[in-house]
């Protein structure tokens, strides 16, 4: 943009830059809500939901990803719950997503993430949903560290595994997660909590700050323009031929 009106004052480059954030900002926020209103049908009342990192406003422009379809099914009068992961090491569920389901009035518990199998097991789960980093063109999906361990469980259970993310978060150059390349952080994260050791000076960590999770152990994928449902080849298919 600044290339395009070089010869512009600098109080006319910075009013075009406000406006064009301020755009860009609308336009998550609509692709939010219509994402919200697909995704919002498929909770039930008194159903309880387990999710994972945040999805929410805090994440997102305004409304939120998975967070936002539980917004948009609160706001529609549906009454549940949500088991909300800590989300080790960063702790985004225990830091941000209890912050922001408890500004929405939605009742909450925050549990640890190795807990989630035990509830799933008791029959306190009914369904995960939670967002997404990329996905491949065949509906492999990257998110936070621990989505991966969450639809395998979710898998032997026999629960709904949604992933909710916009179109813009597919990249269909890539043709599976094997091609997504995952990033490892300092192992400082691991070992230390808020500058506090918690383990052994000098101990190894491993920070995987995403993982994959296959195609097969997705239910669906909530997007602005619907579900899309398995098989992806087929649900994903006139989105990936009008990027070309």
């Amino acid at each position: 943009m600044a290339q395009a009106h070089a010869g512009e004052p600098v109080a006319a480059l910075r009013e075009r830059l406000v406006a064009e954030a301020q755009a860009m900002l609308k336009e998550d926020e609509t692709t939010c809500r219509h994402l919200a209103q697909h995704g919002q049908v498929l909770i039930l009342n008194g159903q309880r939901l387990l999710t994972h990192c945040n999805t929410g406003a805090l994440a997102t422009g305004a409304y939120g990803t998975a967070l936002g379809v539980m917004r948009a099914a609160w706001e529609a009068g549906k009454r549940f719950s949500v088991w909300v992961d800590e989300t080790r090491p960063l702790l985004q569920g225990a830091r941000l997503t209890t912050w922001e389901l408890g500004k929405l009035g939605i009742p909450y518990t925050l549990i640890p993430d190795g807990a989630a199998a035990t509830l799933m097991h008791q029959g306190k789960v009914d369904m995960v949903i939670l967002g997404a980093d990329r996905i491949a063109g065949n509906g492999d999906t990257a998110n936070k560290i621990g989505t991966y361990s969450l639809a395998v469980l979710a898998h032997h259970h026999d629960l709904p595994f949604y992933v909710a993310a916009p179109l813009s978060t597919f990249d269909f150059s890539i043709p599976d997660g094997d091609h997504i390349p995952v990033e490892e952080r300092a192992g400082e994260e691991v070992t230390h909590l808020w500058g506090q050791a918690v383990a052994p000076a000098g101990a190894p960590a491993l920070n995987l700050a995403f993982d994959v999770t296959p195609n097969e152990l997705i239910s669906g994928i909530i997007t602005e323009k619907g579900v899309m449902a398995p098989p992806f080849s087929s649900s994903l298919k006139p989105f990936r031929e009008a990027r070309g």
